[in-house]
């Protein structure tokens, strides 16, 4: 059990252990820890203490459907990081639904309301209209983080909660890694939810977005990793990527744009500061239109990936902790839950552990920048 727990945890050995150094004695039965090592040692694995006294390890199947699988390669089991971020999601959302019902909220009208039966065009059609996505809009924006900021507030508009976090609650020691994952949908009548990869840039935040969206008006709840370039097995993926990349880039908007013999570099540049998209997305257009055949395109794709990995940091962390937290948790679901602690119907605990906040204080003014009265 101790090795499943630090295999299961994704450790580095050297570093545990320094932190452990009998844990190699501990694991060759030669001595057993206190508990008081145990509960350190379970901490520092992310391992619930009880799994410790089981006679072989629990199975810890994905809560939601797994649409990671690609074609070339294997998806290993999830990471306590995913877990407990499907977890603390999952009973925000339960809280939520809960709060919608109390209140007499009607369900939200457009999920589970389309098949991938339906072309991507028209399905992108229909949920531009519905978050009122205005291309203008998006072009004005001055960054990629003012666009996927005005995406989000239409989203939540229409009674979808959005949360957004590179790290596991409030943990800033817990990353979460976008090579793994890069949300999730969990679709619900009274309380929708899409869960984004904060550690991702924001233009692939974008279509993370997009993608996830897509799920809901599927009614499909799902944890995803494609991007726009990945192709996948799954019709369901390739139906929601397909739809995403309309979404953000219609065809006949795009086709307008693109200027004949343009450097490839050029256009990339060029488009996805004009859509406030990855360049990946304006590669897999291009592709889509015929301007790149199948091996140019693969080889475009790799090229600029490589690229934006030497670019990107990772980190949805820093700046205004209020802010951050309130991105992390949705907007939505951070207001409805101060103003039902403020008014008695959840306690303060409760409310601290699906926040990550251990403080009345940093609570209050939590509230505050809502602009609660507090």
């Amino acid at each position: 059990m101790l090795r499943w727990a630090r295999d299961r945890a994704q450790l580095d050995l050297f570093a545990l252990n320094a932190r452990f150094p009998k844990l190699a004695a501990w694991e060759a039965q030669e001595v057993q820890p206190t508990l008081k090592q145990l509960e350190d040692y379970a901490r520092a694995t992310h391992a619930p203490i009880g799994y410790f006294f089981l006679p072989e390890p629990p199975a810890e199947p994905m809560p939601i459907p797994d649409f990671r699988t690609m074609a070339d390669r294997l998806i290993t089991r999830p990471s306590p990081n995913l877990l407990d971020t499907i977890y603390a999601c999952q009973e925000r959302q339960a809280w939520y639904r809960d709060f919608e019902l109390v209140n007499g909220e009607p369900p939200v009208p457009f999920i589970g309301t389309m098949n991938i039966g339906v072309a991507p065009v028209q399905a992108a059609e229909q949920i531009r209209a519905r978050l009122n996505f205005d291309l203008d809009a998006r072009r004005d924006c001055r960054t990629w983080t003012e666009a996927l900021r005005m995406f989000v507030e239409q989203a939540e508009r229409i009674g979808v909660m959005v949360m957004i976090s590179g790290v596991v609650l409030n943990n800033n020691y817990r990353h979460l890694d976008p090579q793994e994952f890069r949300g999730f949908a969990l679709a619900d009548q009274h309380a929708p939810l899409v869960f984004i990869n904060g550690a991702d840039s924001k233009a692939a935040q974008m279509f993370t977005l997009a993608h996830e969206l897509a799920h809901l008006w599927l009614g499909q709840s799902a944890v995803s990793d494609v991007s726009a370039g990945e192709a996948s097995d799954n019709a369901i993926e390739t139906w929601c990527n397909q739809v995403a990349a309309e979404l953000l880039v219609p065809m006949n908007v795009f086709a307008a744009e693109v200027i004949a013999d343009e450097p490839v570099p050029d256009t990339l540049s060029r488009l996805a500061r004009r859509f406030k998209v990855s360049t990946l997305v304006i590669l897999r257009r291009l592709a889509d239109a015929g301007r790149l055949d199948r091996n140019a395109f693969f080889n475009a794709y790799r090229a600029e990936l490589e690229h934006l990995r030497n670019l990107e940091t990772a980190g949805a962390g820093g700046g205004d902790f209020y802010r951050t937290t309130a991105a992390r948790v949705s907007k939505r679901f951070a207001r409805a839950l101060v103003e039902s602690t403020l008014e008695g119907r959840t306690l303060y605990r409760d409310a601290f552990r699906m926040l990550g906040i251990a403080k009345t204080s940093t609570f209050n003014e939590f509230g505050r920048s809502l602009n609660f009265p507090i």
